[in-house]
């Protein structure tokens, strides 16, 4: 079985962000784990842009018919509630009740 080869990638850090990181003992691990959770955390539409095309939006558009945006009563954070499935998110048991107003 052959070996993955790791490839060495670079990048472009200002002062300030040089600064920030000079307590790290292995910056090269901190980043790594950065990028991985921050890649965690994107948007699975937008993939991290923050817009949508215009294919995406008129699919998004469809999706709100039966779904909608909610914001958490309990911890506030605002979720995808789907119409056909009250109390249920993805098929598993809802994280805290939906706010009503």
């Amino acid at each position: 079985m052959k070996k993955k080869r790791e490839e060495i990638v670079t990048f472009k850090a200002d002062a300030s962000l040089v600064e920030a990181m000079k307590g790290i003992s292995n910056r090269s691990e901190f980043i790594r784990n950065a990028i991985l959770l921050s890649l965690d955390s994107t948007c699975p539409l937008c993939r991290g842009s923050g817009l949508l095309t215009p294919d995406q939006k008129t699919h998004w558009k469809n999706f709100l018919l039966d779904h909608s945006i909610t914001e958490c009563r309990k911890c506030h954070e605002r979720h995808l509630v789907c119409s056909h499935r009250p109390g249920k998110v993805a098929g598993k048991v809802k994280h805290h009740p939906p706010s009503r107003g």
